[in-house]
């Protein structure tokens, strides 16, 4: 039997679908304004993309078609999707309302500063483009990982609509945080910077601390903020690869 005909080889390929479907329902609602549901979407293609990588090597289902239906699936839930969820945050910071791109009456600089949102799927492309040709980066990543950074837009997303404390909305829709969150993303996502990834082989400590120790962190940030911690879980990962380069250096 071949490997299209078997039932296994279809399973991944059908969680990516998932994936891909969540992203796009993700940029439907971010353009209607709806930051939350389009976070909650981003969160859900997120859970989709480590689900079809744990079934294809659960069911040693391997493809080419399927590494390249995830890396279309990605470019839309990971790059496309907070472009479009920082697009409606920049009108939010401009004008203090979301409207129909018609109806946006900018002047040139305030048009240029929400087509910058488009940085993150450009770099989001790249990024994918280098992990799908780069045999380097089996053990950890280099850049940041595209999921990362649309999970770290999905948090502020998030924290917009659910959040209570009214102080950190101004801080949030503030066109130079967000100039900063994008480039920043960006430029991450392209870079060289050696990364680690979460997957276990084993659960010793010795082979596992730093991701134990990213993984305690995390715990007590979410414990202790609850959604306000989501943003900085991403920062916490950055800066705990970047310190992790470091030390290795010495």
């Amino acid at each position: 039997m071949s490997q299209k005909n078997n039932i296994f080889f279809w399973v991944p390929n059908a969680i990516t679908s998932m994936n891909l479907v969540c992203g796009s329902l993700s940029v439907f609602f971010a353009i209607d304004g709806q930051l939350g549901w389009a976070s909650v979407f981003i969160f859900a293609a997120a859970v989709f993309d480590f689900l079809d990588g744990f079934a294809a090597r659960l069911l040693k289902a391997y493809s080419a078609i399927g590494k390249e239906l995830d890396s279309l699936a990605d470019m839309v839930s990971f790059g496309l999707a907070p472009a479009a969820m920082v697009f409606t945050m920049l009108q939010l910071t401009l004008f203090g309302k979301i409207q129909l791109i018609q109806n946006i009456e900018g002047n040139f600089s305030q048009w240029l500063l929400l087509f910058t949102s488009l940085v993150i799927p450009v770099a989001g492309a790249f990024r994918l483009a280098k992990f799908n040709t780069d045999d380097r980066q089996s053990e950890q990543f280099l850049g940041m990982p595209i999921p990362a950074n649309a999970i770290f837009f999905a948090s502020l997303g998030l924290i917009l609509e659910l959040g209570t404390k009214e102080a950190i909305v101004p801080f949030i829709l503030n066109k130079y945080i967000l100039l900063i969150a994008i480039f920043a993303c960006s430029f991450l996502m392209v870079s060289e910077l050696p990364m680690f990834n979460l997957k276990f082989k084993n659960l010793k400590l010795k082979e596992n601390a730093l991701r134990f120790l990213f993984l305690g962190v995390t715990l007590f940030m979410l414990v202790f903020l609850q959604i306000y911690a989501l943003p900085l879980i991403i920062i916490w990962y950055v800066l705990l690869s970047v310190i992790s380069h470091l030390a290795g250096k010495k």
